[in-house]
């Protein structure tokens, strides 16, 4: 079943993450204390500009779910999962997202979830003609689209899905990821191809809440995010790095597409 969570601005403001705001601006040392306290105030106007005019969305379903080989089946939807050919030292160990998902084998069923969250569609477009307030307005709903997904995450894990009933994190110990599990986005360096997005864009029926993809998977609002929820207390982020012309074969056939299309979406990934 496929659950919607519509947040205000003052729901999620909390769960920004500054340090990579400030990133996104180019400010990541001390010698740029006073500009960053100028740029921090005039985020947290603009925030207070855009609480009651915007609001933030999300759509996840708790799937049952097994691992087969390197795919995830979410309820009964394959998503092909790429495993490292390259570790760290050349030893391994060379992961794969379904390593921290219970194999089908075993006959015993698993959970995994799937999320799509957004902004309000207008709110990155505020300040045309002004560089300077269009960047910013960019960098916060980029923000406060991952906020969203922090704010969700903190209610499956403790009511929709219930795993972690009795965690007592601070919003500083869930920005530092110190919960149980992980949640690899789309397009980050566990789960490279951001083509995925048409099969979870599909799930998840993602354009009620105004996601749409380009004809590479890339959403649209910029400022949407996508990705998994894993439970697994030993699940680990790593990035699949570079893979050969055997795995790139082996992707595009599990996913039901030519090599060639394959080779477009995981350029940034071949050997």
């Amino acid at each position: 079943m496929t659950i919607q969570l519509d947040y205000s601005i003052s729901d999620v403001r909390q769960y920004i993450n500054w340090i990579y705001f400030f990133h996104a601006w180019s400010m990541n040392g001390k010698p740029e204390e006073e500009e960053k306290e100028k740029l921090r105030k005039d985020a947290e106007e603009m925030l207070d500009d855009m609480s009651g005019k915007y609001g933030t969305h999300v759509l996840f379903a708790i799937c049952r779910a097994n691992s087969d080989g390197d795919d995830i089946i979410l309820d009964g939807v394959r998503l092909p999962m790429l495993r490292q050919q390259v570790s760290k030292g050349g030893r391994g160990p060379f992961l794969s997202l379904a390593d921290f998902v219970r194999p089908l084998s075993q006959g015993i069923e698993d959970k995994v979830g799937v999320f799509m969250a957004t902004t309000a569609k207008d709110m990155e477009k505020q300040g045309e003609g002004d560089p300077y307030t269009r960047m910013l307005a960019q960098t916060l709903a980029d923000r406060l689209a991952e906020a969203t997904v922090e704010r969700m995450h903190l209610e499956v894990r403790k009511h929709y899905w219930g795993y972690a009933k009795d965690e007592d994190l601070t919003v500083e110990d869930m920005l530092n990821e110190r919960f149980t599990g992980i949640r690899p986005a789309v397009g980050y360096p566990s789960l490279p191809d951001a083509s995925l997005n048409f099969i979870i864009h599909k799930m998840l029926g993602a354009r009620k809440i105004g996601i749409r993809l380009t004809q590479s998977g890339m959403m649209v609002p910029h400022s949407s995010v996508s990705g998994l929820m894993i439970a697994h207390p030993q699940a680990r982020y790593f990035s699949v790095g570079k893979i050969g012309e055997d795995q790139l074969s082996d992707y595009a056939d599990r996913r039901g597409i030519p090599v060639e299309l394959a080779r477009r979406f995981l350029a940034s990934n071949l050997i």
